[in-house]
């Protein structure tokens, strides 16, 4: 199944897939869902896009009208990837991509985004910890949106930081969770 972006100006736009296996994108469906649940808040917002993979969900909340968007992403293939993918959407210039650990770019980020998006690993036992602190040090703007994507076995708590969680939704394995 190719990836491709989902709504917005680029809607129906191909992206590159994954460098290698082990690497999981989130899915079409999810995504849709994911950024219906968002609705307006996307528009015109500064995102910023953790473990991104990919970089989908960031480049679709840029078709959807987000302003900015920063994705930090450890893996160097996956930077590729991501870097290939904002060349192809010609989003190059309203992002910036952070070839490093997530707890490493902290330093580095200019905040406060409006909307922050996490894929974590399923398996990563930091991203809670990394998330926390991403509230903690001011990334999250007042008002801002702190969405997780996670496995549907990983519960992740009523609260991340002081943010509570205002909705979750399952979508086969796969589980979103939301907090504002």
């Amino acid at each position: 199944m190719p990836l491709r972006v989902i709504g917005g100006e680029l809607g129906g736009r191909r992206l590159k897939g994954p460098p290698r296996s082990g690497v999981r994108p989130t899915s079409d469906r999810v995504r849709e869902a994911m950024f219906e649940v968002l609705g307006d808040a996307v528009e015109g917002a500064r995102v910023l896009d953790l473990y991104s993979g990919t970089g989908a969900l960031g480049i679709e909340a840029l078709s959807r009208g987000a302003e900015w968007c920063d994705f930090v992403e450890a893996d160097s293939k996956a930077c590729e990837v991501v870097r290939a993918n904002l060349m192809l959407t010609a989003l190059v210039d309203r992002t910036h991509v952070y070839p490093m650990q997530v707890s490493r770019a902290f330093s580095r980020l200019e905040g406060p985004y409006d909307l922050v998006v996490a894929d974590p690993p399923y398996e990563y036992d930091r991203a809670e910890a990394e998330l926390a602190e991403v509230i903690s040090r001011g990334l999250l703007a007042r008002g801002g949106t702190l969405v997780v994507e996670h496995s549907q076995r990983k519960v992740w708590p009523q609260q991340v930081g002081e943010l509570p969680q205002v909705a979750s939704r399952r979508y086969g394995d796969t589980r979103v969770t939301f907090y504002r």
